[in-house]
């Protein structure tokens, strides 16, 4: 039976029930606890080093309404980066890789920050869709171009997070089958193959941080706007 290179982003089952909830809560288990000390592991203390430069770089040029998405947006970064790099072990899956996952994510936060610029501040966040000084013909076709812009911007989050991942996945599962392959065939060609499945896979991991680091850094900037 042959597999579909597809079959790794099928939601796992056992017994017939969906272990999904089971791979979005790993994340949080792994993450150490708050104690008494100030630092308890060096763990801790990269990740808290993480936070307070993740937060510096975010809400420095936001203004003071936008600080009250800290908690969510850095708990988000945390989480999102805890689930890609899960999901470049073996035997795992990667929740990320499902459209439909990364949409759940984008669409209610991107309409958060939607509804709290027209109920701040309505004028400023409509007067987005017509820059100032717009000759008169123009002006239905950009409030179009504008209004289709507002909206596609949950599906580009939830596209790009989910293309990326898939992408590097792929090629993994790719060079990973041609290195076991050749290897009886051709052992040096195979052993090339091993050092650059190694590269590919370092690559994937600093792709797995920084596709989480733009989902939250995107959603920031369209709070920017709002706020």
């Amino acid at each position: 039976m042959t597999l579909s290179l597809f079959d790794q982003f099928m939601s796992p089952t056992l017994l017939g029930i969906p272990l999904m909830a089971l791979a979005l809560t790993l994340p949080w288990i792994l993450f150490f606890k708050p104690g008494n000390r100030w630092s308890s592991s060096r763990f801790s203390a990269l990740v808290a080093q993480f936070l307070k430069w993740f937060t510096k770089e975010i809400f420095q040029p936001m203004s003071l309404g936008g600080h009250k998405w800290a908690l969510i947006l850095t708990s988000l970064v945390l989480f999102l980066i805890t689930l890609n790099m899960l999901g470049l072990l073996p035997y795992t899956f990667t929740p990320t890789t499902q459209l439909s996952m990364n949409m759940a994510f984008a669409v209610p936060l991107w309409l958060a920050t939607v509804i709290i610029g027209m109920r701040n501040q309505p004028n400023l966040s409509l007067a987005h869709m017509l820059p100032e000084g717009t000759p008169a013909l123009l002006i239905p076709i950009l409030i179009v171009i504008e209004t289709i812009s507002l909206f596609i911007r949950p599906l580009a989050l939830g596209v790009r997070l989910t293309a990326n991942l898939t992408a590097g996945h792929l090629l993994i599962q790719l060079i990973a089958t041609a290195a076991y392959v050749l290897m009886s065939i051709m052992p040096v060609v195979a052993i090339l193959t091993s050092v650059l499945l190694f590269l590919l896979t370092l690559l994937e991991v600093a792709v797995a941080m920084i596709q989480a680091y733009v989902f939250v850094l995107l959603l920031s900037l369209y709070l920017q706007e709002n706020v």
